[in-house]
């Protein structure tokens, strides 16, 4: 993932939407592409299933990693930038005329795009003051150049390991291909034209941010969209595409449909829910920590439980299944050689309001010749509820 010039898209509230053909109706919907699907820039024909699910649930790991990073940052405004992570890539078009690209949808707030994207040969590319409020909204992310030109900068990691990006804040044309056929253009969209960054960024697929805070795409379309978006994610190897739907189309209802609340807590950029417990057959775990004690993450693969809360569910587990445990490969924790489906529980997950009955097919998964469970421990009270779920 060679280097021209990339791009960080920075969302803001602000900023209007419309349609190419039409003036908007509160409503559209997109696809969503898996990474390791035929349809994605990263597909290898090569890669076999256990190798894909490893790959995400490693993933999903580093994820979590910076997920911590960004969690102890009550100031913060953005979430913590996540090079190469998620599971589900979005197809954007940016400029005058237009470039299309591939986007990493994920809680976070940056877009990198493709080296594709050439600013300079874009009518519609207009730089940024730094008397502009997305620079001012940068805080410390944002310094004035000699021009009064606003520069953006984003370091992150520990001293032995930090990636950085840098560039110029800018506005431009970004438009998003419907699924109905009729394109939707934010017309100003505020986003970050790299100049310089470490490897951890140089690529053909940017980041975009569904995140709940004030930079990311969900909160430019705000009350355009009703504040809504939702999303049906299928398999990697599915023969089409995820479906991300916003506005009037995000509405789902039907039979098995159950609604929680989102819990308003920082850093906002997160969403999150209340778990009360876990149910497996007849027993019952319960969680604690009180209310917002998950997030949910569409960019994570695995689930991930403080480790309290998975120890216990952990041993249920084991009493469910009348087989031995054997051991796990990383970063799986609880695998079986010889558990057939049938062995295999369901699981209840008692949110507020809602109660969650997954089968066997959305909590395990064959890995070679073993049998593994998709939640496993974090390493803090951090817990996530992932994508396979």
């Amino acid at each position: 993932m060679n280097q021209l010039l990339y791009f960080v898209m920075l969302m803001f509230s602000s900023l209007p939407i419309l349609s190419l053909t039409e003036p908007t109706t509160g409503g559209f919907s997109i696809e969503l592409i898996h990474r390791d699907s035929p349809f994605s820039p990263f597909y290898n024909c090569s890669i076999t299933p256990t190798e894909i699910l490893t790959n995400a649930a490693l993933r999903s790991i580093s994820q979590a990693n910076h997920f911590r990073l960004s969690s102890t940052d009550e100031n913060a405004i953005e979430s913590t930038v996540i090079p190469h992570g998620g599971d589900y890539l979005m197809k954007i078009a940016i400029g005058t005329p237009t470039v299309e690209v591939f986007a990493i949808a994920l809680c976070a707030v940056l877009l990198e795009n493709s080296t594709l994207f050439d600013p300079t040969k874009s009518s519609t590319y207009r730089g940024l003051s730094c008397r502009s409020k997305p620079c001012t909204d940068l805080r410390t992310h944002s310094t004035c150049g000699n021009t009064n030109e606003c520069h953006y900068n984003y370091i992150y990691g520990d001293q032995l390991q930090q990636t950085f990006t840098m560039g110029d804040l800018a506005t431009d044309t970004l438009i998003f291909g419907s699924t109905n056929g009729q394109a939707v253009a934010f017309p100003t969209s505020v986003f970050g034209c790299e100049g310089s960054n470490s490897k951890e960024f140089a690529g053909e697929v940017g980041l975009i941010s569904l995140g709940g805070g004030s930079l990311s795409l969900v909160s430019q379309l705000g009350a355009d969209i009703k504040n809504k978006f939702s999303y049906c994610l299928l398999l990697p190897f599915a023969s089409s595409a995820s479906k991300m739907r916003f506005g009037k189309d995000a509405i789902i209802s039907g039979e098995g449909v159950v609604s929680t609340p989102l819990v308003p807590k920082s850093p906002s950029t997160f969403y999150y829910l209340t778990l009360k417990g876990i149910s497996i057959r007849e027993k019952t775990v319960a969680a604690t920590l009180g209310e917002g004690n998950i997030i949910i993450d569409s960019g994570t693969t695995l689930t991930m439980f403080e480790s309290s809360l998975y120890n216990n569910l952990e041993a249920v587990v084991k009493e469910a299944i009348p087989v031995e445990p054997v051991e796990a490969p990383s970063p799986f924790k609880l695998c079986y050689a010889t558990a057939s489906s049938e062995e295999l529980p369901d699981i209840i997950f008692h949110f507020t309001g809602a109660d969650l009955h997954l089968l066997p097919l959305n909590l395990f998964v064959q890995d070679n010749n073993l049998i593994c469970l998709l939640i496993v421990p974090s390493d803090d009270s951090l817990s996530i509820f992932g994508n396979w779920a």
